[in-house]
């Protein structure tokens, strides 16, 4: 996000004129950054196609090689993504405020809503609890937490080692339990914290030619690593949601498959940073519609697995493989549209106004900006009128 600077004013005789008083002067409206519209749509398509893909695994080794690799940077990539627009946050009644309305209040009617697709379409006795998060919900409860503690990690002075103690601490510690799927929320942790440690010219390094040229032989190792860990390491460790003991492996294990798929997931990512293209493509606008596309394909993928349509024998053909996968990404790019955001912003982005006590110091502005352009001439007081309508802040 940047703010587009206003070129300086000059009289006639070359003489610099007189900045208007800060009451008069217009602040131009930010722009969205293309790179990282760009990157959040890549990275929502390849969550649809790993949940695709996680559907059809059994017996197919290619498809379960695509899909390691693929889980090994997917989520990190968004969860650096979160943290790396996390920054801001303070604590201070807006940014709560926003915190509750775009994750907390979507967490509690999309559990409901998966809760009873659920009950509808397979389980008439599945119960509703908002303490054990459905599926893809974890990530909203993950982010909730992750962003009350952003002031700690703003504060400590070695967060990245602090918060990837936690995560190798969390994966041998099989007491945690379940709630709020605490397992994936602390060993996650630390690619949050990575995001908030971010900053722009960190992202202009990896997007550099030699970066890019880099990143091709070392996505080809990975998928070569991933196809040799096949017999030799569970699928479920690239989860990360439980402790190594919940598995049968000692505990040991656990740190060190934490720090090592915390490299791997960093290596990854810089990767796929590198390929995400800086300018504005067809699909950037997309980005700004993530979250509907992560919240509502959920429901698709579920439907198919009560109905039984990846069960489909064409699905384990690589024709079928490829459909899926082209369907997958066509699907999850609907979902991100504007009408899908129109249609569901009530329930995803609510602005619930009414819930919140004003600020006092809010209020106060406001005042002070009333009374000021109550003393402007009535000129002045459009030309502000229409600068403020046209701003739009980004949380």
């Amino acid at each position: 996000m940047f703010y587009a600077a206003p070129s300086p004013t000059r009289a006639v005789n070359g003489a610099r004129k007189a900045s208007p008083p800060p009451d008069q002067q217009t602040q131009p409206p930010r722009r969205r950054d293309a790179f990282f519209d760009n990157a959040k749509y890549l990275a929502i398509v390849l969550v649809g196609l790993g949940h695709a893909w996680g559907q059809i695994l059994d017996g197919n080794p290619t498809v379960e090689t695509l899909y390691r690799v693929l889980y090994t940077f997917h989520m990190p990539a968004f969860i650096i993504i979160s943290g790396y627009f996390s920054r801001s946050f303070d604590l201070s009644p807006q940014r709560v405020k926003r915190l509750i309305t775009g994750v907390a209040v979507p967490y509690l009617v999309f559990e409901v809503a998966y809760a009873l697709h659920r009950r509808f379409s397979e389980d008439p006795g599945n119960d509703l609890s908002l303490l054990d998060p459905t599926y893809l919900l974890w990530f909203l409860c993950a982010l909730f937490v992750w962003r009350l503690t952003t002031p700690i990690w703003k504060t400590v002075r070695w967060p990245l080692p602090i918060a990837l103690g936690i995560a190798a601490l969390a994966s041998m510690t099989p007491t945690i339990g379940d709630d709020l799927n605490m397992q994936r929320v602390l060993q996650f942790l630390p690619c949050f914290v990575l995001g908030l440690l971010l900053r722009p010219e960190h992202f202009r390094l990896v997007r550099r030619r030699s970066v890019r040229i880099l990143s091709v032989p070392v996505v080809a190792a990975a998928v070569a690593a991933a196809w040799w860990s096949l017999p030799r390491m569970e699928t479920a460790w690239f989860y990360r949601n439980a402790a190594a003991q919940d598995g049968g492996a000692p505990w040991w294990s656990g740190p060190v498959l934490t720090l090592a798929l915390f490299g791997c997931s960093v290596v990854l990512t810089a990767c796929f940073f590198a390929w995400v293209p800086g300018r504005r493509m067809w699909f950037t606008a997309l980005g700004a519609g993530t979250i509907y596309g992560y919240l509502l394909h959920g429901f698709l993928v579920k439907e198919g697995t009560y109905a039984g349509w990846f069960d489909e024998p064409v699905l384990q053909q690589p024709l079928g493989e490829i459909g899926l996968t082209v369907l997958g990404a066509v699907v999850i790019t609907l979902l991100c549209t504007r009408p899908v955001q129109r249609v569901l912003r009530c329930v995803v982005e609510p602005r619930m106004d009414w819930a919140f006590k004003r600020d006092a110091g809010e209020a106060a502005r406001d005042r002070e900006r009333q009374e000021k352009a109550e003393a402007q001439p009535a000129g002045g007081r459009a030309t502000r009128a229409s600068s403020e309508s046209g701003e739009k802040v980004s949380v």
